[in-house]
């Protein structure tokens, strides 16, 4: 299917720029959810389990990375404030995000989970501000957890209706998140199974929703521009990504479906997750371990970079010297290669890390050094940890570090 795909698609291609009018800032987007038979219906990447998880409160992971889950030891929790280089995972399977002491210097080796904070239902993304509180994006609502001191300080309902709060790859409610680079605004992007979603702006003084905008279905991925002056959702399930003015919400879709749109919403060449570069303010969207999306937002223009991993692309990050690194998932045809992690530098040359199982996204550290890989992944086969890979040395094995309960979306404290 892809090949087929891909011989249509070749080269670069100019995406239709559609503009919606504003939603405004006071009057919510509402949506009906079409239920489970709809959410099935939504092949983009696998299944997920349905079912909520009960309300717990500051719990510990339960498996291990091998199979089993590594609860979280108290004797290495800090007594104080969170040591800053902590990781912090969203534990899609377990309603908690778990902190995470990643070992000397960062490495993974002689690291574990130190302790885990009840969050929300299925929590998928998450951002950290400067003030050391995360704004964790849930099926119910966005929790809002002080950092510094692992404690839940609020849970924020949505504006948008998205259906029964409920589990699983195709739920509803929050998956990307973003903040303002002022840190005055989070974005959330809020999935409606079988229907539009919704960016929502959360103010972070009033931890209050205070517009919403209406984007392309299942927003997988938020960003804003270095400006702050737009925000972008990656829109899966309809091949886009909506720009959203962060002043008065109007919108505009671009389309980004470097091998078609062939198979709608049967399709796995869908945008995923997205990054903006800061020196033109570009979106870069891996595709397949073959083709890099190069949107302008300006224009709606894509222009087509070749890669060379050949796997289900999910997560993406960049480093302060512009090096992209890109979650391979693993194979989902007969061609393709096993689970990775490229590092792409600014020039377009790559190095191909092999990662052991299926993975999700990845942070940076902040020296740039190393990259910390999610073993969550939001279809079947994942496994309860991380994976943490030397940028710096190309002959150091990758280290595999117990983490939370099919750790997601991941940041560096």
């Amino acid at each position: 299917m892809r090949r087929a795909a891909a011989a249509r698609a070749a080269g670069a291609r100019t995406a239709p720029t559609r503009r919606t009018a504003p939603t405004g800032r006071t009057a919510p987007v509402r949506r009906t959810a079409l239920g489970l038979l709809a959410a099935a219906l939504l092949a983009g990447c696998g299944t997920g389990t349905p079912g909520a998880a009960p309300e717990a409160s500051a719990t510990p992971a339960t498996t291990a990375p091998s199979g089993g889950t590594a609860a979280p030891d108290p004797s290495r929790s800090p007594a104080g404030r969170t040591p800053e280089g902590t990781l912090l995972v969203a534990d899609f399977g377990a309603d908690t995000v778990t902190f995470v002491d990643p070992g000397p210097d960062g490495s993974g080796r002689g690291g574990a989970p130190i302790a885990s904070v009840k969050a929300g239902t299925a929590p998928y993304g998450l951002v950290v501000g400067e003030d050391g509180r995360a704004w964790v994006a849930t099926a119910e609502g966005v929790a809002v957890v002080d950092t510094r001191q692992r404690t839940r300080l609020a849970l924020i309902p949505y504006a948008t209706e998205s259906g029964p709060v409920t589990t699983g790859e195709y739920r509803g409610g929050g998956m990307g998140i973003a903040m303002a680079p002022d840190g005055g605004h989070v974005y959330v992007g809020v999935n409606v199974p079988g229907r539009d979603g919704a960016v929502e702006v959360i103010d972070t003084a009033t931890r209050e929703v205070t517009g919403t905008a209406r984007v392309g279905m299942r927003p997988f991925d938020v960003d804003v521009s270095p400006d702050g002056r737009e925000v972008y959702a990656t829109d899966h399930d309809s091949f886009d990504v909506t720009a959203v003015d962060a002043d008065t919400l109007a919108t505009r879709r671009m389309e980004v479906a470097p091998y078609g749109t062939e198979g709608g919403l049967g399709s796995w060449l869908k945008p995923h997750y997205a990054v903006v570069r800061p020196s033109d303010g570009a979106l870069l969207l891996p595709f397949e371990g073959e083709r890099l999306a190069v949107l302008d937002p300006r224009t709606g223009r894509v222009a087509i970079e070749r890669m060379t991993a050949n796997t289900h692309q999910h997560g993406a990050a960049l480093t302060s010297d512009g090096t992209l690194l890109v979650v391979g998932t693993g194979p989902i045809g007969p061609d393709d290669e096993d689970p990775s992690l490229t590092v792409r530098a600014p020039d377009g040359t790559e190095r191909i890390v092999p990662l052991d199982g299926p993975h999700e996204d990845v942070a940076v550290s902040k020296d740039g050094r190393t990259a910390y890989v999610t073993g969550g992944f939001t279809r079947d086969g994942h496994w309860n940890g991380i994976t943490v890979v030397d940028l710096d040395d190309e002959k150091s094995e990758p280290v595999r570090l117990a983490a939370g309960n099919r750790p997601l979306g991941i940041s560096v404290l």
